[in-house]
């Protein structure tokens, strides 16, 4: 029995030195997405800042830039999730949900209210909603790895 245990353990073992080898793989492949993100928004602003009229932006223009500011955010949001859970190896909750509520409100900035139908904004307030009471809900929760002993 105690074999068997032994064999589980080196499995387990195994499976988590994989797990965590696609984690460092997932960390560099999302390094290079902020990267081209980064890139992506500096060119975006160069072309809105060089079309005519020069040096004039719209406001959709700007809600554009927003929307592709907040995406790389994200992306970097992601990435500490990513490398906390490299280091601490569990998932940090307060910042999924940080993350989660960036994300709706990236959504939430380049929304097109003319063209919504009624119950897509209410649905979406109600997850922006939904997700921000969790996270003050969590927040609040003491940190049980701060606390004496």
């Amino acid at each position: 029995m105690k074999d068997l245990h032994r064999k589980d353990d080196r499995v387990l073992w195994a499976l988590k030195k994989i797990i965590h080898l696609c984690l460092k793989a997932l960390s560099f492949l999302m390094t290079i997405i902020i990267f081209l993100g980064v890139i992506d928004v500096a060119w975006m602003i160069y072309q809105k800042i060089i079309a005519p009229p020069a040096f004039v932006l719209s406001i959709s223009d700007i809600l554009a830039t927003f929307g592709a500011f907040m995406v790389v955010l994200i992306a970097i949001e992601i990435f500490q999730n990513i490398i906390l859970y490299l280091r601490d190896n569990v998932i940090h909750v307060k910042i999924v949900l940080a993350t989660a509520l960036m994300a709706i409100a990236r959504k939430v900035i380049i929304l097109d209210f003319d063209e919504l139908s009624p119950m897509y904004v209410l649905g979406t307030a109600a997850v922006l909603l939904a997700t921000g009471i969790t996270y003050y809900v969590v927040h609040k929760i003491p940190d049980s790895s701060h606390q004496e002993s």
